[in-house]
């Protein structure tokens, strides 16, 4: 999962949650949609409290929508499933399985994300730890999260200066208010509601929030 895109090595990039619940068959057509209006660096399966089947249902239909265009697909929690089903990667929050262990159980080449909220102490273990990408959050207020602490971006800054592992910005985020994370350096911008819910439609979400990535 580059942080690059097109050659430009200070372009942030799209990084696509799935909403909480949804209908894997229909639903890989708004991903198709999604994914091929614009650049989405990657597409995060996040589903919570479902079974197995589920969970290798949804992924069934999502992946082959994925690797068709290029677009990694990540797993959020299973790690467990990552190699079993051929996906790209997983991420794991703090409370989720330790990364060291994620990272042994999917080995050197796949991608493993860490969620470390506004530590700098839990980023620069992670990356320790064997993480790929450190996820910070959250920012703006979220209808997927409850948020209790909204972090300034400064955080994004030090670590863009400091440390090469990419950073994925998180929470609330929109076309309208996503600029600030851009510029203070974030490599990648994981977005739910602004594409999903947009008015006309997700690729329109998706579209709009490139071009404001653009413009920042």
């Amino acid at each position: 999962m580059a942080a690059a895109d097109d050659g430009d090595s200070d372009r942030c990039r799209v990084y696509l949650i799935t909403p909480p619940a949804l209908d894997p068959v229909p639903f890989a057509d708004l991903l198709a949609a999604a994914l091929d209006a614009d650049d989405v660096a990657a597409v995060q399966l996040r589903l919570k409290q479902v079974s197995d089947e589920t969970w290798l249902r949804a992924i069934d239909a999502l992946m082959p929508v994925c690797q068709a265009r290029g677009v990694a697909l990540l797993l959020n929690d299973r790690v467990d499933l990552v190699k079993r089903t051929g996906c790209d990667g997983a991420h794991v929050g703090q409370d989720d399985m330790p990364a060291q262990q994620a990272r042994r159980l999917l080995g050197p080449d796949l991608t493993l994300g860490v969620t470390c909220k506004g530590s700098r102490d839990l980023a620069m273990q992670a990356g320790e730890d064997g993480a790929d990408y450190v996820a910070f959050g959250a920012f703006h207020p979220s209808n997927t999260k409850t948020v209790t602490n909204l972090l300034d971006p400064e955080i994004l800054r030090w670590w863009s200066e400091m440390i090469e592992l990419p950073s994925c910005a998180i929470g609330g985020i929109t076309a309208e208010n996503c600029a600030p994370l851009v510029q203070a350096g974030a490599d990648f911008l994981a977005v739910v509601g602004c594409v999903w819910n947009h008015p006309d439609g997700p690729a329109a979400g998706v579209k709009a929030l490139n071009a404001a990535i653009r413009q920042a």
